[in-house]
């Protein structure tokens, strides 16, 4: 005897292979009216029935992402959902965090709450700056950040160091993903600009995976660069540098939507002004 009433993912697939076992004997309409179920859906189901389920392709794709680069192991669901569009796979950021948490590589988001003491103590140790985004001389403390920049045919990613003395843009590169390269380039710049210069100096930057993995650490080491990082969770550790990113954005040519990612990467030379105060 058929069962009526509603029912969940799991049901409603048993309930579309009791229509599709008894076809032979009763009106697939009247099957489908008796048991709630959408006549469409039931024919959509039989269609796609030994298909591969969408959400297993994309956890393939991700698969794919995370194989990539041993730094992309800490990928969130925001960072993970920007590799796919990269890709050209286009799914909402609720999906991709169903997926990956299918797939039990779903990070837990960390707060100040959630550290413990021993870390909270490391962190506020590696934070040499504390919100203190003034310098009485130029090269001596340096901020850093990624942002991104919309164009028509995708996204660039910008990296940027901010000189906290006179509010000088030192170096920026521009790529179109966002990978720990960017910012090894960005450092490389700094290198051709200043040399020696840089000996001593406070880079200072978020605690993304970019900043705190192994490569990029010994980038800084290798020219005396002090390595600082905000704190878990502290969201405006960094504030100086993101304030001018959001305003450089908004006098930039580049969020200009007819601006092609090609074209935009052929730029050899980046000059930019002090504005802050704009």
């Amino acid at each position: 005897m058929f069962f009526s009433q509603k029912t969940g993912r799991g049901k409603k697939r048993r309930t579309t292979h009791i229509v599709l076992n008894n076809r032979d004997k009763y009106n697939v309409k009247t099957m489908c009216h008796v048991l709630k179920v959408s006549e469409s859906g039931y024919y959509r189901w039989l269609k796609n029935r030994g298909k591969p389920p969408a959400r297993e392709l994309l956890s393939v794709e991700i698969k794919k992402i995370l194989d990539d680069d041993p730094g992309n192991d800490n990928y969130g669901v925001k960072r993970m959902n920007t590799a796919l569009e990269q890709k050209g796979i286009h799914v909402s950021q609720r999906t991709v965090y169903r997926a990956m948490s299918e797939m039990g590589i779903l990070h837990q988001k960390k707060t100040p709450h959630g550290i413990t003491r021993a870390t909270a103590e490391i962190q506020n140790r590696e934070n040499l700056i504390k919100r203190d985004f003034t310098a009485k001389e130029p090269l001596k403390k340096l901020l850093s950040d990624i942002t991104k920049i919309q164009c028509s045919n995708g996204k660039l990613y910008l990296s940027a160091v901010f000189d906290c003395c006179n509010g000088e843009i030192l170096s920026a590169v521009m790529d179109d993903n966002m990978k720990k390269e960017l910012c090894i380039r960005n450092v490389r710049e700094l290198v051709l600009q200043y040399g020696k210069k840089l000996n001593g100096a406070i880079f200072y930057s978020d605690r993304e995976s970019q900043y705190t993995n192994a490569a990029f650490r010994n980038s800084l080491r290798m020219i005396r660069l002090v390595q600082s990082l905000s704190g878990t969770g502290h969201r405006f550790d960094n504030a100086r540098m993101e304030s001018f990113l959001t305003t450089l954005k908004k006098g930039s040519p580049h969020t200009n939507y007819r601006v092609n990612v090609s074209k935009a990467l052929s730029f050899t030379t980046y000059s930019f002004t002090t504005i802050e105060s704009a």
